[in-house]
Protein backbone atom coordinates (compact mmCIF):
# COMPACT_ATOMS: atom_id res chain seq x y z
CA UNK A 1 0.00 0.00 0.00
CA UNK A 2 1.16 3.52 -0.80
CA UNK A 3 1.18 6.25 1.82
CA UNK A 4 -2.40 6.91 2.96
CA UNK A 5 -3.98 3.89 1.23
CA UNK A 6 -6.28 1.82 3.45
CA UNK A 7 -7.33 -1.80 3.54
CA UNK A 8 -10.29 -3.17 5.53
CA UNK A 9 -9.99 -6.80 6.65
CA UNK A 10 -11.75 -9.37 8.79
CA UNK A 11 -10.58 -9.42 12.40
CA UNK A 12 -7.89 -12.06 12.91
CA UNK A 13 -6.91 -12.35 9.23
CA UNK A 14 -3.53 -10.55 9.40
CA UNK A 15 -0.55 -12.82 8.82
CA UNK A 16 2.36 -10.38 8.33
CA UNK A 17 3.04 -6.64 8.05
CA UNK A 18 6.02 -4.71 6.67
CA UNK A 19 6.68 -1.00 6.59
CA UNK A 20 5.10 1.86 8.49
CA UNK A 21 1.60 0.35 8.76
CA UNK A 22 -0.92 1.95 11.11
CA UNK A 23 -3.79 -0.22 12.37
CA UNK A 24 -7.12 0.60 13.99
CA UNK A 25 -10.24 -1.50 14.66
CA UNK A 26 -13.65 -0.20 13.58
CA UNK A 27 -17.25 -1.25 13.06
CA UNK A 28 -17.55 -0.41 9.39
CA UNK A 29 -21.37 -0.47 9.51
CA UNK A 30 -21.29 2.44 11.98
CA UNK A 31 -18.95 4.34 9.64
CA UNK A 32 -21.24 3.68 6.67
CA UNK A 33 -24.52 4.48 8.41
CA UNK A 34 -23.21 7.43 10.49
CA UNK A 35 -25.36 5.98 13.29
CA UNK A 36 -24.10 3.93 16.22
CA UNK A 37 -27.32 2.03 16.91
CA UNK A 38 -28.22 1.28 13.29
CA UNK A 39 -24.65 0.42 12.37
CA UNK A 40 -24.20 -1.88 15.36
CA UNK A 41 -27.44 -3.70 14.57
CA UNK A 42 -26.32 -4.22 10.98
CA UNK A 43 -22.93 -5.51 12.14
CA UNK A 44 -24.56 -7.94 14.55
CA UNK A 45 -26.90 -9.05 11.77
CA UNK A 46 -23.98 -9.82 9.48
CA UNK A 47 -22.31 -11.70 12.32
CA UNK A 48 -25.38 -13.81 13.08
CA UNK A 49 -26.58 -14.45 9.53
CA UNK A 50 -23.48 -14.33 7.34
CA UNK A 51 -20.71 -15.32 9.74
CA UNK A 52 -18.77 -12.06 9.40
CA UNK A 53 -16.89 -10.37 12.25
CA UNK A 54 -18.44 -7.34 13.95
CA UNK A 55 -15.11 -5.46 14.00
CA UNK A 56 -12.78 -4.95 11.05
CA UNK A 57 -9.14 -3.94 11.13
CA UNK A 58 -8.13 -0.97 8.99
CA UNK A 59 -4.53 -1.02 7.75
CA UNK A 60 -3.10 2.28 6.51
CA UNK A 61 0.05 2.48 4.41
CA UNK A 62 2.80 2.88 3.48
CA UNK A 63 3.75 -0.77 3.74
CA UNK A 64 2.68 -4.30 2.99
CA UNK A 65 0.04 -6.53 4.59
CA UNK A 66 -0.39 -10.27 4.15
CA UNK A 67 -3.81 -11.73 4.91
CA UNK A 68 -4.92 -15.31 5.34
CA UNK A 69 -8.46 -16.81 5.52
CA UNK A 70 -9.73 -18.97 8.34
CA UNK A 71 -10.15 -22.04 6.13
CA UNK A 72 -7.42 -23.65 4.01
CA UNK A 73 -7.97 -22.48 0.47
CA UNK A 74 -7.46 -19.92 -2.23
CA UNK A 75 -8.09 -16.18 -2.46
CA UNK A 76 -9.40 -14.23 -5.46
CA UNK A 77 -9.84 -10.51 -6.08
CA UNK A 78 -13.17 -9.13 -7.35
CA UNK A 79 -13.01 -5.64 -8.82
CA UNK A 80 -15.96 -3.33 -8.25
CA UNK A 81 -16.73 -0.46 -10.63
CA UNK A 82 -19.93 0.97 -9.24
CA UNK A 83 -21.61 -2.44 -9.31
CA UNK A 84 -22.50 -5.15 -6.78
CA UNK A 85 -21.36 -8.72 -6.19
CA UNK A 86 -22.97 -11.34 -3.99
CA UNK A 87 -20.83 -13.79 -2.00
CA UNK A 88 -21.52 -16.95 -0.07
CA UNK A 89 -21.33 -16.95 3.73
CA UNK A 90 -17.82 -16.75 5.24
CA UNK A 91 -16.06 -15.96 1.94
CA UNK A 92 -15.36 -12.26 2.54
CA UNK A 93 -11.77 -11.54 3.57
CA UNK A 94 -11.00 -7.86 2.90
CA UNK A 95 -11.78 -4.86 0.72
CA UNK A 96 -10.48 -1.45 -0.32
CA UNK A 97 -12.06 1.65 -1.78
CA UNK A 98 -15.60 3.01 -1.38
CA UNK A 99 -17.33 -0.32 -0.75
CA UNK A 100 -20.47 -0.97 1.31
CA UNK A 101 -21.09 -4.41 2.80
CA UNK A 102 -24.64 -5.56 3.40
CA UNK A 103 -26.79 -8.66 3.68
CA UNK A 104 -28.37 -9.96 0.48
CA UNK A 105 -31.56 -11.97 0.79
CA UNK A 106 -31.70 -15.04 -1.42
CA UNK A 107 -35.47 -15.27 -1.30
CA UNK A 108 -37.14 -18.64 -1.76
CA UNK A 109 -34.13 -19.90 -3.70
CA UNK A 110 -32.14 -19.68 -0.47
CA UNK A 111 -34.24 -22.43 1.08
CA UNK A 112 -32.44 -24.92 -1.15
CA UNK A 113 -29.09 -23.70 0.17
CA UNK A 114 -30.09 -24.19 3.79
CA UNK A 115 -29.96 -20.47 4.61
CA UNK A 116 -31.57 -17.26 3.40
CA UNK A 117 -28.79 -14.68 3.21
CA UNK A 118 -25.55 -13.99 1.44
CA UNK A 119 -23.18 -11.06 1.76
CA UNK A 120 -23.35 -8.25 -0.80
CA UNK A 121 -20.59 -5.77 -1.64
CA UNK A 122 -21.37 -2.65 -3.69
CA UNK A 123 -19.32 0.35 -4.75
CA UNK A 124 -15.98 1.18 -6.32
CA UNK A 125 -12.79 -0.61 -5.32
CA UNK A 126 -12.35 -4.32 -4.80
CA UNK A 127 -13.00 -7.27 -2.52
CA UNK A 128 -10.82 -10.26 -1.70
CA UNK A 129 -12.80 -13.46 -1.21
CA UNK A 130 -11.67 -16.88 -0.08
CA UNK A 131 -12.93 -20.40 -0.61
CA UNK A 132 -12.27 -23.85 0.72
CA UNK A 133 -9.79 -25.47 -1.68
CA UNK A 134 -8.89 -23.70 -4.91
CA UNK A 135 -11.02 -20.74 -6.05
CA UNK A 136 -11.63 -20.61 -9.79
CA UNK A 137 -13.24 -18.20 -12.26
CA UNK A 138 -15.79 -19.72 -14.62
CA UNK A 139 -16.60 -17.69 -17.74
CA UNK A 140 -20.10 -18.27 -19.13
CA UNK A 141 -20.47 -16.91 -22.70
CA UNK A 142 -23.67 -15.53 -24.18
CA UNK A 143 -26.15 -18.29 -25.01
CA UNK A 144 -24.45 -20.87 -22.78
CA UNK A 145 -25.07 -22.08 -19.26
CA UNK A 146 -23.24 -23.98 -16.54
CA UNK A 147 -24.58 -26.18 -13.78
CA UNK A 148 -22.73 -25.82 -10.45
CA UNK A 149 -23.17 -27.86 -7.31
CA UNK A 150 -24.74 -25.43 -4.85
CA UNK A 151 -22.06 -25.99 -2.20
CA UNK A 152 -19.22 -25.21 -4.63
CA UNK A 153 -20.75 -21.83 -5.46
CA UNK A 154 -18.84 -18.76 -4.15
CA UNK A 155 -19.88 -15.52 -5.90
CA UNK A 156 -21.63 -13.94 -8.85
CA UNK A 157 -22.33 -10.37 -10.05
CA UNK A 158 -25.56 -8.49 -9.64
CA UNK A 159 -27.87 -9.08 -12.57
CA UNK A 160 -26.58 -12.57 -13.37
CA UNK A 161 -29.32 -14.96 -14.43
CA UNK A 162 -29.41 -18.03 -12.21
CA UNK A 163 -31.81 -20.50 -10.69
CA UNK A 164 -31.74 -23.47 -8.34
CA UNK A 165 -32.97 -26.86 -9.46
CA UNK A 166 -32.75 -30.51 -8.50
CA UNK A 167 -29.86 -32.59 -9.82
CA UNK A 168 -31.03 -34.92 -12.62
CA UNK A 169 -34.07 -37.16 -12.23
CA UNK A 170 -35.56 -38.24 -8.90
CA UNK A 171 -33.14 -41.16 -8.53
CA UNK A 172 -30.12 -38.93 -9.21
CA UNK A 173 -31.48 -36.27 -6.84
CA UNK A 174 -31.87 -38.77 -4.00
CA UNK A 175 -28.79 -40.93 -4.53
CA UNK A 176 -26.42 -39.00 -6.80
CA UNK A 177 -24.78 -37.07 -3.97
CA UNK A 178 -25.43 -33.64 -5.48
CA UNK A 179 -28.93 -32.65 -4.31
CA UNK A 180 -29.52 -29.11 -5.54
CA UNK A 181 -27.48 -27.35 -8.22
CA UNK A 182 -27.22 -23.79 -9.51
CA UNK A 183 -27.86 -23.18 -13.20
CA UNK A 184 -26.17 -19.96 -14.39
CA UNK A 185 -26.81 -18.46 -17.84
CA UNK A 186 -24.35 -16.28 -19.73
CA UNK A 187 -22.97 -13.84 -20.37
CA UNK A 188 -21.44 -13.65 -16.91
CA UNK A 189 -18.60 -14.95 -14.78
CA UNK A 190 -18.84 -16.93 -11.55
CA UNK A 191 -16.47 -17.86 -8.73
CA UNK A 192 -16.46 -21.47 -7.52
CA UNK A 193 -14.50 -23.43 -4.91
CA UNK A 194 -13.07 -26.90 -5.50
CA UNK A 195 -13.86 -28.31 -2.05
CA UNK A 196 -16.80 -28.19 0.39
CA UNK A 197 -17.04 -28.24 4.17
CA UNK A 198 -19.49 -31.09 5.03
CA UNK A 199 -17.00 -33.93 4.28
CA UNK A 200 -14.40 -32.11 6.40
CA UNK A 201 -16.91 -31.75 9.24
CA UNK A 202 -17.70 -35.48 9.09
CA UNK A 203 -13.99 -36.34 9.16
CA UNK A 204 -13.31 -34.01 12.11
CA UNK A 205 -16.29 -35.40 14.03
CA UNK A 206 -14.30 -38.63 14.45
CA UNK A 207 -11.82 -36.71 16.57
CA UNK A 208 -14.21 -34.77 18.79
CA UNK A 209 -13.49 -34.98 22.56
CA UNK A 210 -15.46 -38.14 23.33
CA UNK A 211 -13.98 -40.15 20.48
CA UNK A 212 -10.59 -38.52 20.90
CA UNK A 213 -10.35 -40.02 24.38
CA UNK A 214 -11.09 -43.45 22.94
CA UNK A 215 -8.27 -42.98 20.45
CA UNK A 216 -5.63 -41.99 22.99
CA UNK A 217 -6.71 -44.19 25.94
CA UNK A 218 -4.52 -47.19 24.89
CA UNK A 219 -1.51 -44.85 25.07
CA UNK A 220 -2.23 -43.65 28.61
Amino acid sequence: MEDGEELYAEAGSMMLMKGDIKVRSVIIDVMQERSLIKGLLEALGRKALAGETVFHNVFRGPGEVWLTPGLPGGIEYVELSGDCWTFQDYSYLAHHGDVKLDLAWKGKRGLHFGDLVWLEACGSGGVWVSGYGYVRWVEVPEGEEVVIDNMHFVALPEGARWEVEKFGDLKSFLFGGEGYVVKVRGPTRVLVQTRILPPLAVALARFMPGKLLDLIRPKL
